[in-house]
């Protein structure tokens, strides 16, 4: 009995009021970015069939952050009350306000874009510094309350490795970086992110409560879970609201922390092998491309266009069937990182 109780705290009551919220919020939100002319411009370097999804309303994020506030909040009262507001749940819900500060981020990117017109956003520097500052004041509250736990499972071998703190907070700030930039990549389609990353949450959100015993970073992750599933509803192709750097940012930085918090650092290889395989992508596009112009005196490319989401449109494939083929890549890996820890 008490078994389902936790459970209904900490997992489905947070899953089905972020739903909820957001899903409530669509038809209010979504004209109200149509009024404030808050669309999208599609950059001409991606395929040219893009372009009649200009004027998009974006920073879309924002609805289900504020689903997964809400959830957030109910579930951190109720538990005050009761009287069993745990170590763990504080641990959420910082998780929870880092996560959003990395949307803030996105969200200065998104209103320069939108409003001022700068398609670019914020430079690349600015971004950086602004993000492994936020990733510093993580570590930092965790090591003043006494909480960073330097515990790094091993997937497969059953071992977790202790590493030391002088190598562990540089490697954190890195990996947080990296991740939250690679989900911002991955953003590049109707719903691929959002349905990659309702996948990735379920698996923190089942690794949380039955293996781990965390019901902080279940009830966060189940919160994702269900924000993100009400956010499909506008979101699927066709998109009628994009996330933009608001939503992208926010859900990278909830990712790697809930992987974080739960010690599953390196599972991220497995469970996030999309957003790794989009950043590299661009990575050895990138790369070849110099270094053929370097020495041919013109650029080559690996694939037709990076993103790899836009190399299978460039192939012919239809959104639709790339966010199909990477969601489901995705649970068969989830699937396998759960055996795994």
């Amino acid at each position: 009995m008490e078994l389902l109780k936790e459970m209904l705290m900490s997992s489905l009551l947070p899953a089905a009021l972020a739903f909820a919220v957001t899903a409530i919020l669509g038809p209010v939100f979504i004209p109200w970015l149509h009024k404030l002319k808050f669309g999208q411009e599609i950059r001409e370097e991606g395929p040219k069939w893009h372009q009649k999804k200009s004027g998009t309303p974006t920073m879309g994020g924002i609805m289900f952050i504020t689903g997964i506030a809400a959830a957030v909040a109910v579930t951190a009262v109720i538990s005050a009350v009761r009287g069993n507001f745990s170590v763990a749940q504080g641990r959420g819900i910082l998780v929870f306000l880092v996560s959003l500060g990395f949307g803030i981020i996105g969200f200065i990117d998104d209103y320069i874009k939108v409003v001022k017109k700068r398609n670019l956003g914020l430079t690349a520097a600015q971004k950086f510094l602004m993000q492994v500052f936020l990733a510093i004041v993580y570590v930092m509250a965790l090591y003043m309350a006494g909480e960073l736990k330097t515990d790094i499972i091993i997937p497969f071998v059953g071992i977790t490795w202790t590493m030391p703190v002088w190598l562990y907070i540089p490697f954190v700030i890195f990996l947080v970086c990296a991740v939250v930039n690679a989900v911002n990549l991955t953003d590049g389609l109707d719903g691929l992110a959002s349905s990659v990353t309702v996948v990735v949450s379920a698996f923190f959100a089942a690794s949380a409560f039955i293996i781990f015993s965390e019901f902080g970073i279940s009830s966060l992750a189940a919160a994702v879970f269900g924000a993100l599933l009400g956010f499909l509803i506008y979101n699927r192709y066709p998109a009628r609201v994009f996330m933009g750097d608001t939503g992208s940012l926010f859900l990278g930085a909830a990712v790697v922390l809930m992987a974080i918090d739960t010690g599953l650092h390196l599972f991220l290889i497995l469970v996030g092998f999309v957003y790794l395989a989009e950043t590299l992508s661009v990575i050895m596009q990138t790369a070849y491309f110099k270094y053929t112009k370097k020495k041919y005196g013109e650029g080559r490319r690996i694939f037709k266009m990076s993103p790899l989401h836009h190399h299978f449109e460039m192939c012919g494939w239809s959104e639709v069937k790339i966010v199909t083929v990477f969601t489901a890549v995705t649970l068969i890996l989830c699937v396998i990182a759960y055996l795994a820890i």
